[in-house]
């Protein structure tokens, strides 16, 4: 428990690395993974590999954690002597988590709740979430945290790349057309999250790996804005890049103050398909 007894919560959304949730005693909302046989909690009954062993067979859906579980989180965190929270939430654009932790803090008495939109998702999202961790350790104050973290959060960029499209098509994530022009030319979009926390395109590659390298090379070009730069890297388990990415990141972005690695969250997995790579940059 950090001094200020202040919790660090989130959702399974925001990929934030498990070494640094078990760390700094983050309490993580997990979202659900729907199939025919029944749920799952993403991270706790079932995991990225298992979803990925599954989709043979059924691709789930995912539903977002229910106002009880959020509710009981809050509720524990109390009980463990925390006095307030601060909620990092991945985007209100792609998920009703945000306002439903905003409906379930206005029913806390007596714990403040500080809640984040990061407008964004992964483990630039996750970023966020360890950058909410160091400012609580660092002393700053419950009321400050939802203003600099989101102030944060607009400076820190999500890029990914799926080597598969059918996924992202099949969740409405991209088009028909961007989807047959895809398969067709072999075609990679880079997605990104624009101002109001929902996907676009924002760069097409010709092949996974020149997708890889303009992805990279989209970091490095966000990363030049900043004195010093936090590079994160998320790899599927299907798809494990790290070491190429982070030879790269190494070559060509040489502001790099600190590299974090993460998995993809089984839930984020269902809407990717099993090979995908994201990255993420913010100021250090």
């Amino acid at each position: 428990m950090n001094d200020q007894r202040i919790a660090i919560v989130t959702d399974s959304g925001t990929d934030t690395p498990a070494e640094f949730v078990a760390a700094h005693d983050i309490r993580v909302a997990p979202l659900t993974i729907n199939y025919a046989d029944g749920s799952y909690r993403a991270g706790v009954d079932i995991t990225s590999a298992e979803v990925c062993e599954r989709f043979s067979t059924e691709v789930p859906t995912t539903s977002l954690p229910s106002p009880d579980v959020i509710r009981s989180i809050f509720e524990k965190a109390r009980e463990d002597g925390y006095v307030g929270a601060v909620f990092v939430s991945i985007s209100s654009g792609l998920s009703a988590t945000n306002s439903t932790v905003h409906m379930v803090a206005d029913q806390m008495e007596d714990f403040p709740i500080a809640v984040v939109d990061t407008k964004s998702i992964g483990v630039a999202a996750g970023m966020v979430v360890m950058a909410a961790a160091e400012m609580v350790e660092a002393g700053e104050p419950l009321c400050v945290l939802q203003d600099k973290l989101e102030t944060l959060a607009e400076k820190t960029d999500v890029y990914f790349c799926c080597k598969e499209l059918e996924h992202l098509r099949h969740g409405g994530r991209i088009s028909e057309p961007v989807y047959r022009l895809g398969s067709v030319l072999n075609i990679k979009p880079i997605i990104t999250c624009n101002e109001e926390g929902r996907y676009v395109p924002c760069k097409k590659a010709r092949g996974w790996d020149k997708a890889l390298d303009v992805m990279v090379n989209l970091v490095a070009e966000k990363a030049k804005a900043f004195p010093k730069a936090i590079v994160a890297i998320c790899c599927s388990a299907a798809e494990d890049d790290f070491d190429l990415l982070e030879a790269k990141v190494t070559e060509r972005i040489p502001n790099v103050a600190k590299l974090v690695r993460s998995d993809f969250s089984p839930a984020l997995i269902v809407h990717t398909g099993p090979y995908v790579v994201g990255m993420g940059v913010q100021p250090a």
